[in-house]
């Protein structure tokens, strides 16, 4: 089967998805629903549509930025691999493999390229500026090639610094070939560049995050008895693409799985009383979205809303606490010290709040920083973090509600709005 583009493929997949776990719920066994079928989202329609993508010109002062930080901290080049970093500085679009490809931004303002020699016009086709390439034949040594070239570069600092998506080996063999080269880390200066989100950046990932907020307003009323993670999944998943989304993602815990913060493995389906944690996302222009929703499907129970209320507050106190010049770990404390107050914990322990108060996001699910204890950079204008302070019951359930915030001057801002109450649990 042949697909016209990316996103139809990623479409046909997600509805492929849909339709395997209804395949596989055909024999379900009696007293048990169906999962809904497909036709449930036959109403939903792009909404990316109007996206405004990260321009060439937006990626060159991105470079610019990182050469400005590189000439300051003495480093002569940073190295990066494919992956996220490298569509961020250069747009290309590449796959790991045996093989190095990699870009190589130079601290005054140079990029290069090196790659095996029969890659080297595909390549080309795929960077909108001049550039130099480095190529290698395949009984050549790339390393050799690539250590030639820095030394052959100038009189500045014997120092390369490597993205942190770098294989090990790469760096071992860049060592082999330059001794004399100091070879680090690029983690401080590509993090300062790509934790600080442009208006673009943040219009993108709005823009994800009201795909997956429509999704679960589609999917949420079609959750039914007898239905398992996977079917409720592969509806949200099928949703976000329907929305205009790609890379749909995340996954659906029903019962004692929702206590284990990425789930089981051990199948469970929808029955009255039982909680339901569902925790999803996307990407619009290669910017990501990441909500969590726990409800209960029936009636909930004292106990049931009581946890869910306490998770709710524990969101209202992390936004609170989340601003700017703010050291993030504090807004991980401000969150356990509520719970603690309320018999969780103590720290990390179960009962209670076991992973961190949230993360970065971007252009990746997880990027720096964190909020989490012993995280003590600031916050600044122009980062984006998760606010997920999650309890959980081993043996029982958990709850989490999760949507993500941007700093701005005057504090932080929601993408996603968290939804009211448990009776009204997607918002």
């Amino acid at each position: 089967m042949k697909f016209s583009s990316r996103r139809g493929f990623l479409r046909a997949g997600a509805a492929f998805a849909v339709a395997t776990p209804l395949l596989a719920r055909a024999g379900a066994a009696p007293g048990t629903s169906m999962a809904p079928p497909v036709s449930g989202l036959t109403g939903l329609s792009s909404i990316t549509s109007e996206a405004r993508f990260i321009t060439g010109a937006e990626r060159q002062s991105r470079r610019d930025k990182l050469s400005r930080l590189l000439r300051e901290n003495g480093v002569f080049a940073a190295l990066i691999e494919p992956g996220s970093s490298l569509r961020y500085f250069t747009g290309v679009e590449w796959w790991i493999s045996e093989r190095i490809t990699a870009a190589l931004i130079t601290a005054e303002g140079g990029l290069a390229f090196i790659t095996p020699a029969f890659e080297e016009s595909r390549l080309r086709e795929l960077v909108d500026v001049p550039v130099e390439v480095l190529t290698w034949e395949e009984d050549e040594d790339p390393f050799v090639i690539l250590a030639n070239w820095l030394k052959a570069s100038g009189q500045g600092p014997k120092r390369v610094a490597l993205d942190e998506a770098v294989r090990h080996f790469i760096a071992y063999r860049l060592s082999e070939a330059a001794p004399e080269w100091e070879v680090r880390s690029a983690a401080a200066e590509v993090n300062a560049c790509r934790m600080i989100k442009s208006p673009t950046e943040l219009a993108l990932m709005q823009l994800a995050n009201d795909v997956t907020v429509a999704a679960y307003r589609a999917v949420y009323p079609l959750i039914d008895k007898g239905m398992s993670g996977p079917d409720i999944s592969a509806l949200m998943h099928s949703a976000q693409a329907r929305l205009g989304a790609d890379d749909p993602a995340g996954g659906t815990q029903v019962g004692k799985g929702s206590a284990l913060p990425h789930g089981s493995r051990e199948p469970e389906y929808v029955a009255e009383g039982m909680v339901v944690l569902m925790d999803f996302g996307c990407s619009v222009g290669g910017y990501r979205s990441d909500i969590s929703r726990t409800f209960v499907y029936g009636e909930a129970d004292a106990r049931q809303r009581r946890l869910w209320n306490l998770v709710h507050r524990g969101q209202e106190i992390a936004f609170a606490a989340a601003q700017p010049g703010t050291p993030a770990g504090k807004v991980d404390a401000a969150v356990r010290e509520f719970y603690e107050a309320e018999g969780f914990g103590p720290g990390y322990q179960l009962p209670g709040l076991s992973h961190r108060t949230g993360h970065g996001i971007g252009m990746d699910v997880h990027e720096p920083i964190n909020f989490v204890g012993n995280e003590t950079a600031p916050l600044e204008p122009g980062m984006c973090l998760s606010n997920e302070p999650g309890l959980y019951a081993p043996g029982d359930y958990g709850v989490r509600l999760e949507d993500c915030l941007y700093i701005t001057a005057d504090g932080p801002r929601y993408f996603s709005d968290p939804p009211p109450s448990i009776d009204k649990p997607v918002g």
